[in-house]
């Protein structure tokens, strides 16, 4: 199936929101053995302007659709595959398979990233032989960037905003998916604590907004 096909499938992100306000289970398979757990965001990065886009905001025009082949966080050395994931069973975002921890995922419910809208991207915090691809996710900083090149051949560069940790029980879907205008993103893990029952109990949510293209 071509890209422009795949686009008039998918469904409309507003609906797609609405089913994910309960939050990501994109981590059920995580050990939460090691050390003493995945690096947690402090306070100090939660984001500036949570409910909207911040004044003066000049980044670049949005870009047409075109699906992330492959993400890069040169802050935490990370430079992983992306491949395209859906909605499980449970209504939840589905991750990449649990035993490659490099792979991350962009979900196709979600706007490429670059275009106008939130993009969203997941992946393994660990799993089963340790620390995955978004294992240090917690200790962005602000200004730090995210990259992602598209099949386009083009990298959309990201800014980082904010980075906050949020309960899965009390997930807030409309302030981490709703679109601000403008080309957002989203890298979501998972985080807080873990229970060998339940996983872990919250997400670490990672807010960006286009700042470039390469």
């Amino acid at each position: 199936m071509s890209e422009p096909e795949r686009r008039k499938k998918r469904a409309p992100w507003g609906l797609i929101a609405l089913v994910l306000l309960t939050g990501l289970a994109c981590v059920r398979h995580g050990s939460g053995e090691f050390a003493v757990g995945p690096p947690q965001p402090a306070s100090a990065v939660a984001p500036d302007s949570p409910g909207g886009i911040s004044p003066g905001y000049t980044g670049p025009d949005a870009l047409p659709y075109s699906a992330a082949v492959r993400v890069g966080i040169p802050s935490l050395h990370v430079d992983a595959p992306v491949i395209p994931v859906a909605v499980d069973t449970s209504g939840w975002v589905d991750a990449p398979p649990p035993d490659n921890p490099d792979l991350a995922g962009w979900f196709t419910g979600s706007p490429t990233p670059g275009e106008k809208g939130t993009s969203v991207i997941v992946g393994h915090v660990d799993n089963s032989q340790g620390p995955a691809v978004f294992y240090g996710l917690g200790t962005l900083k602000k200004g730090d960037r995210v990259e992602v090149r598209r099949v386009d051949g083009k990298t959309a560069v990201f800014d980082v905003y904010g980075v906050e940790v949020f309960s899965k029980a009390n997930f807030p879907g409309d302030r981490v998916y709703g679109s601000k205008g403008i080309p957002e993103l989203r890298v979501i893990t998972c985080g807080g604590a873990f229970s060998e029952e339940n996983g872990y109990a919250g997400n670490v949510v990672v807010f960006a907004r286009l700042a470039a293209v390469r």
